[in-house]
């Protein structure tokens, strides 16, 4: 068998570990590590390159710490400079199939650090005018992965790549929000009846509804913006448990500034980089969010099915736009599909959550080994909310449409309109006039005049929609009895 030395396989190279030698394929960019790694995880079938922002942030870290390295004398400038420049061409979206390990993987998230240290090493060994594998020349642990630890850069890494994609989620969100907004302008003066319980309750616009989509967006948008604020807070220079082993003295606050400006992020260095390397609370605080966002917005969808549930036999207040048929037995027949995949959607984040929840409390001591899970859980709840929030305002919300005459129809054939005349009748004459209607099918309006409880034209003036669906002054209440 071929040794390292007199290794002849053109297709191949020879690259040596721990445990031994490996052939490598020639072409490859990643390393003996990388390969063992794709050898004992396959979990998921989903690489580390699904996420290129997490890519993307493996190479703002190495890079980062090379310039640092360099600043402090220690690496010399033509190695930091062709690490710089790989991890450049990573940034702008090159080598990133290279990057083969599961997203799910034991160690800590090593093998990711393993897979991106390989890939700049043998990058920048090209751009330093040598062959991937030579390693005498620029090394992936020596070198790139100076003054580092996996339990320090993969955090990193995994927090920069969850702000980059949060911030494409709040762009989404902004995107729905405004599509709500927007329905609820245009559905201003359309009354209907609103329910609690599935009952009639009391009048309100459509615009009031929709209204209330747009608002509950632009509250969960905050929280994400808050959650955002603590993932930026990094353990870079800790090393493996915090106290910074092997690192110079200025090493992190260099590091972290460096990182700042690749990332155009406010990154800060933890106070306490021994606390910062165990704790998995921003996680658990960023996953909560996401939770809350997915359970509100599935409520929305719970809603637009109710609303346009029918079209002869059910609410049909409102219609969504058809997008495909519905059924390859039922002609004619269209169902609510994108509202139901924002609920499926829903449905994942919660459990991702609840995934983040338990590789958080799991965490033993000086460090969290499950990070890797929680990793894919944030970055899938982030990735699909974001695409759920762009198709329900694409392909539903903007095409949606109001059923105007069928909702005035139920409106004026309303018991929940005896609510409206409480501080005109009393409560009990109310109660007698809403009963009646209920029993004979008749409107409380009709029931209204024919006893003369108010004439025709207090009667409108009571029902007028702006009276019936905000506040408003009230005149001629009854006197107590």
């Amino acid at each position: 068998m071929p040794t390292h030395q007199d290794h002849v396989d053109p297709r191949t190279r020879s690259e040596h570990d721990l445990l031994g030698d490996r052939d490598v394929p020639a072409d490859a960019y990643y390393g003996i590590h990388t390969l063992r790694a794709v050898e004992n995880f396959p979990i998921t079938g989903t690489p580390v390159s699904a996420y290129p922002d997490l890519v993307t942030a493996l190479a703002c870290v190495k890079q980062a710490a090379a310039l640092a390295n360099r600043d402090l004398g220690l690496l010399d400038g033509r190695r930091a400079d062709a690490i710089a420049a790989a991890c450049e061409e990573i940034r702008a979206g090159r080598l990133h199939d290279a990057f083969v390990v599961d997203v799910i993987q034991g160690g800590a998230g090593t093998s990711t650090n393993m897979n991106a240290n390989e890939v700049v090493a043998n990058r920048a060994l090209e751009l330093l005018g040598h062959r991937k594998g030579e390693y005498a020349n620029l090394h992936p642990l020596e070198d790139v992965n100076a003054g580092q630890s996996t339990n320090d850069v993969y955090p990193t890494a995994v927090k920069i790549a969850l702000d980059f994609t949060a911030q494409r989620l709040l762009d989404a969100m902004d995107v729905l929000r405004v599509a709500f907004a927007a329905k609820a302008e245009e559905f201003a003066d359309v009354l209907k009846m609103g329910r609690t319980q599935l009952q009639d309750a009391v009048p309100m616009t459509l615009g009031q509804e929709f209204a209330t989509y747009a608002v509950m967006l632009a509250e969960d948008h905050k929280r994400l913006t808050e959650a955002r604020e603590l993932i930026r807070e990094i353990n870079l220079g800790g090393t493996a448990i915090g106290t910074g082993l092997n690192t110079h003295p200025e090493y992190a606050a260099l590091a972290c500034s460096r990182l700042r400006t690749i990332t155009g992020l406010p990154l800060t260095v933890a106070d306490d980089l021994v606390e910062a390397t165990q704790d998995a609370g921003a996680f658990v605080q960023l996953s909560g969010v996401l939770k809350r966002i997915a359970v509100k917005l599935s409520k929305v969808c719970n809603d637009l099915r109710l609303l346009s549930c029918g079209p002869r036999a059910g609410f049909a207040e409102i219609n969504l736009p058809p997008v495909q048929a519905g059924s390859s037995i039922m002609p004619g027949k269209v169902n609510p599909v994108v509202p139901e995949v924002v609920n499926q959607i829903a449905f994942e984040v919660i459990g991702n959550d609840m995934a983040v929840t338990m590789a958080a409390e799991a965490g033993q001591l000086q460090l969290n080994a499950f990070e890797p899970v929680i990793a894919h859980s944030l970055l899938k709840s982030l990735t699909h909310l974001r695409a759920g929030c762009l198709t329900l305002a694409e392909r539903c919300v903007t095409g949606i449409t109001a059923n105007r005459e069928h909702l005035a129809r139920t409106v004026a054939h309303s018991i929940g309109l005896a609510t409206a005349l409480n501080p005109h009748i009393g409560y009990e004459q109310a109660t007698a006039v809403a009963q009646e209607a209920l029993v004979t099918g008749r409107s409380v309006h009709a029931l209204v005049l024919e006893k003369g409880l108010l004439t025709e034209s207090e009667l409108q003036l009571v029902l007028h929609p702006d009276n019936l669906a905000r506040p408003h002054m009230l005149t001629g209440a009854p006197s107590p009895t």
